[in-house]
C-alpha cells in the first residue's frame, strides 16, 4: 500500500476557495482504479491547513492518478498554499491492528 499525503496551508481569505475545491476534487479521486480510501482533513495546529490523504493499492495505481488530467487540479490547488506543500508518499509493508497493542500492553505485565 502507498500512502499519499499532501498538506496545503492558506492564509484565511483562500481558507474556503480550497476547502470547497479539495471537497470536489475527492469524489473522482475515490473511484480511481486501486484507490483504497481518500479524505481532507482540517489541520489543528494551522487552523487554515489542510492534509489530503490517499491510499493506493500498488505503487502502478498511483502513478496512473498521477499522470492522469485529474491531478493536474490537484497540483494547481497546491499553488494555492502560502507556502511550498508538504508532498509525502509513504510505502507500507506491514499493517498492524489490535494485535500490536495486545503485545504491547501484554508485554508491560511481564
Amino acid at each position: 500500500m502507498i500512502i499519499e499525503r499532501i498538506r496545503i496551508a492558506v492564509c484565511l481569505a483562500k481558507r474556503e476557495e480550497l476547502r470547497r475545491a479539495l471537497t470536489a476534487w475527492i469524489g473522482p479521486t475515490e473511484v480511481q482504479p486501486g484507490c483504497m480510501s481518500c479524505w481532507i482533513l482540517q489541520e489543528a495546529k494551522v487552523p487554515y491547513g489542510f492534509c489530503y490523504e490517499a491510499r493506493w493499492k500498488t505503487l502502478d495505481d498511483l502513478l496512473h492518478h498521477i499522470r492522469s488530467e485529474h491531478y493536474k487540479c490537484l497540483l494547481v490547488l497546491m499553488d494555492l498554499g502560502d507556502e511550498p506543500p508538504l508532498v509525502e508518499f509513504h510505502v507500507v509493508v506491514e499493517t498492524r491492528s489490535f494485535d500490536l497493542i495486545e503485545r504491547a500492553r501484554n508485554a508491560l505485565r511481564t
